[in-house]
Parts: C-alpha cells; sequence; structure tokens
C-alpha cells in the first residue's frame, strides 16, 4: 500500500487531508508539530510523529525510516512562535543556514529542496482535496457594487505587491485607501485592524503571491473570515480563484448572505 507523508502544522486543514487519503485506501505517515497540530490527528493516521518546529532531521527520519516517497503540507505554523519556539536540530540547522531571509516561501522551498534531495517529492496540499480550491465568480447573493468593484481593483494591485515581497496575502482597503496590510499578525488580526479604521463596509482582499509555490501556503478563508469581517462590518470579500482553499464553504456563504456580505473569486 503506497503510503503519503503528511507535514501536518495547525488547524483542521490536516484532519481533511487525512480523511481524503485513507478514503482513497493509502496509508498516512504523519509528522506533527508540538504545540500546533491538533491532537485528534493521531486518529485519523496510521503513524505520527510529534516534532518541534525546525527539527527537520526528526522530520526526515520519520518518512525515510517507513519507506515514504511522497509527502504534502497541509496548515498553517503560528508565525510568531518562528521567534520564541524555534529549537533546530542539527539538520535543521544546516536547513536554516542556506537561508539569506526567513520568509515564508524561503523556508518552504528549503524544505522541500531537502526533501527532494533525499528522493522524496512533494505534491501540492491540494492533491487529494482540490474540492478546496475557490471556484470563479460571485459565490453570495450579493453582488459589489461598482463602487466595490473599484475598490476590489485597488486593493487587488495593492496585495500582489505585497505578495511579491512575501509579506502576506490580504489587504484592507476603504476609499482607494490602505487600512492595513497582512504581516505576520495573520489575516483575522488585519481585517479587525483595517476594519476599525474604515468603521463599516471595508473591502477584505486576499490574493496568491505572483511567486507563489502552489504545492503549499496557499491563502485560506473560512466560516471565521466572515465572522471576523461582520464584527467590523466588512462588506465585500476578493479572493483568487483556483488558488485559494476555502474551509466550512456552505457555513461561510449562508453566513455571508445573512450579513449582506459579498464574496468574489476571480
Amino acid at each position: 500500500m503506497e503510503k503519503i507523508g503528511l507535514i501536518a502544522g495547525s488547524g483542521n486543514f490536516p484532519l481533511l487531508v487525512a480523511d481524503s487519503v485513507k478514503r482513497r485506501g493509502l496509508k498516512v505517515i504523519a509528522v506533527a508539530h508540538r504545540g500546533e497540530t491538533l491532537h485528534e490527528l493521531a486518529s485519523k493516521v496510521d503513524e505520527i510523529t510529534w516534532i518541534g518546529l525546525g527539527q527537520f532531521g526528526h522530520l526526515l527520519s520519520a518518512f525515510k525510516s517507513r519507506g515514504v516517497r511522497y509527502v504534502l503540507m497541509a496548515g498553517a505554523i503560528t508565525k510568531a512562535n518562528m521567534f520564541t519556539d524555534v529549537r533546530p536540530d542539527l539538520r535543521g540547522l544546516a536547513v536554516m543556514g542556506k537561508l539569506s531571509v526567513f520568509h515564508d516561501d524561503d523556508i518552504l522551498r528549503a524544505v522541500a529542496m531537502e526533501l527532494e534531495k533525499e528522493g522524496i517529492t512533494v505534491v501540492g496540499s491540494t492533491t487529494y482535496l482540490p474540492e478546496l480550491l475557490a471556484p470563479s465568480g460571485c459565490l453570495t447573493q450579493r453582488s459589489p457594487s461598482r463602487e466595490e468593484v473599484e475598490e476590489i481593483e485597488f486593493g487587488w494591485m495593492v496585495a500582489k505587491e505585497l505578495g511579491r515581497l512575501d509579506i502576506g496575502h490580504c489587504v484592507v482597503v476603504r476609499r482607494k485607501t490602505v487600512l492595513a496590510v497582512e504581516a505576520i499578525e495573520g489575516t483575522d488580526k488585519t481585517i479587525l485592524r483595517g476594519g476599525e479604521l474604515a468603521k463599516e463596509n471595508a473591502v477584505v482582499v486576499k490574493v496568491c503571491k505572483p511567486n507563489q509555490d502552489l504545492r503549499f501556503d496557499l491563502p485560506a478563508v473560512g466560516l471565521n473570515t466572515i465572522k471576523v469581517m461582520s464584527t467590523v462590518r466588512a462588506s465585500v470579500l476578493a479572493i483568487e480563484s483556483g488558488k485559494t482553499l476555502i474551509f466550512d464553504k456552505e457555513e461561510m456563504i449562508e453566513l455571508a448572505n445573512s450579513n449582506g456580505v459579498a464574496i468574489v473569486s476571480r
């Protein structure tokens, strides 16, 4: 039976991946991160190894000793923890030593390259869950107004430039003014910060980075995104079709409809 390696971060995404892989009759060998990965993952996989952030040697050993040839990465790592909880092993130090900057994509690409040097191929995080990718079009009952469409265009341009610099995926705009850009704090706090400045009708734009490696670190939205937007009375969420993960899609759209929020995937 083919074995699929799962490098698991936080949230439900690793659990969804494990379920989907198992339904296909494959074995799941997981490497989970202490303090990040949900403990429920252990009951959904065939084998699991728990490591600390930066322990690449342990990760590699877990896969190679079990004959894993294909791995995928699912779930985020809390960025702030990279300043406090990283305790690399010797192999981890070697990988980190090759990095000139510690941007998300640089770190993930370095890990992928090291795995592939060892004969382990990194596949896309949506290989077994393509249905999570955002379809194209307006997903809600309400479509953006002409003014909101102009705001989306402006925010899209800014977000792509933000992504080109590998800083973040999300911006919040109002009246063609940038109110908040995503950095290490994450999307939810960015929306809250920008929405509070806008007072109401903020437009949230979240896109894929121009140089994004589509195997990992795709932007993601879900039910909680709309909950956060609703607390600051934001009016529009614009995402990139085919390159954005949507979790709890039906519940997310239902909540958006009940709050008059337009969701556009383009």
